[in-house]
């Protein structure tokens, strides 16, 4: 918990308050990743702020040092290291596929961390007894509901190819009253 909240401290200027105009279509969401691509592994936290527009990740190792900062805004993903080398694409899967080594599904995980497909690309889903979903299948993307907190979705095994990013979502507000810089 003492980790958490100094992650959430160090990235306060990750955020900015949402003007009252802004269209409430975000969610803000603190959780944790593991990582494992071919032979390599990585694992962390993740803060991760979202909307139409923008996304903000910061992910960070187990001892809260930044590992990458990934924004998404006006058609451009940039991705600012630890070492502060700084990296821009159209898309964010080619990006860190180039820079970390591993894809990040950025185009999904948006629907995916709240329980749904994306509406606009076809998708595969199975629903588990309690009419959850339990399993996607979205862009080459095998998406396992492991658990639920309530109706959201507290765990997860996002998987392709020779890739797997596990995610645990610690703590997760819809629509939060902020937007991007």
């Amino acid at each position: 918990m003492v980790l958490l909240s100094a992650l959430c401290a160090g990235c306060a200027s990750l955020f900015v308050e949402r003007d009252a105009g802004t269209a409430r279509d975000g969610f803000e969401l603190f959780g944790r990743v593991a990582v494992r691509y071919g032979n390599d592994g990585a694992s962390g936290r993740i803060a991760w702020r979202h909307s139409g527009a923008a996304d903000e990740l910061l992910i960070t190792s187990a001892l809260g040092q930044g590992m990458a900062r990934i924004t998404r805004r006006d058609g451009e993903v940039k991705l600012v290291t630890a070492e502060q080398n700084e990296y821009r694409a159209a898309d964010a899967e080619a990006l860190t596929e180039r820079v970390l080594g591993w894809r990040l599904p950025l185009a999904g995980l948006p629907y995916w961390v709240q329980g749904r497909a994306d509406s606009a690309r076809p998708a595969q889903l199975t629903h588990d007894a309690q009419f959850r979903l339990s399993e996607l299948r979205q862009d080459d993307w095998r998406v396992e509901y492991q658990e639920y907190e309530g109706a959201r979705p507290s765990k997860l095994r996002i998987s392709r190819a020779d890739l797997e990013i596990r995610m645990v979502v610690d703590r997760m507000v819809v629509d939060p009253l902020v937007v991007h810089q």
